[in-house]
């Protein structure tokens, strides 16, 4: 099956990697840290802040892909502190609504550049209607 990258200048990735890569009927898109693509740092502000960030920036690739929020499937998060856990639901809720996808968060030493958070989204590309025609003679 062959794959696309997508990319877009409003959410760039920061190595050797693809902001997200179709294949089939799913969109993987690689995670988000809280980068702010008009200056290239993380954004100022708490754990709130940074989690927006971080979806602003799934949006923007989910956009890219033709997709919203309403079409992830999977949701991956990364958290430095689990203490942040409840902070970072409301942001998430914020966003994704329901039903909600099925999820994970994961609690890691450290993240690039910083970041107290990182999210990750697996979404499904709806299948195209099919029609049917049926005559009746």
């Amino acid at each position: 099956m062959p794959k696309k990258a997508i990319t877009t200048p409003k959410a760039r990735a920061i190595g050797p990697y693809s902001a997200a890569v179709e294949s089939g009927d799913f969109v993987f898109v690689s995670g988000q840290i809280p980068l702010d693509s008009a200056t290239g740092r993380l954004v100022a502000g708490d754990i709130s802040a940074q989690a927006r960030q971080s979806l602003e920036n799934l949006k923007t690739i989910l956009a890219a892909a033709g997709l919203g929020f309403e079409h992830v499937v999977k949701t991956t998060i990364f958290l430095t502190d689990m203490g942040d856990f409840a902070a970072v639901n409301e942001v998430y809720k914020s966003y994704v609504g329901e039903p909600y996808p099925a999820r994970s968060t994961i609690a890691v030493a450290a993240l690039p550049m910083g970041a107290k958070v990182e999210i990750e989204m697996i979404a499904e590309r709806p299948a195209e209607p099919s029609y049917e025609v049926t005559r009746i003679c």
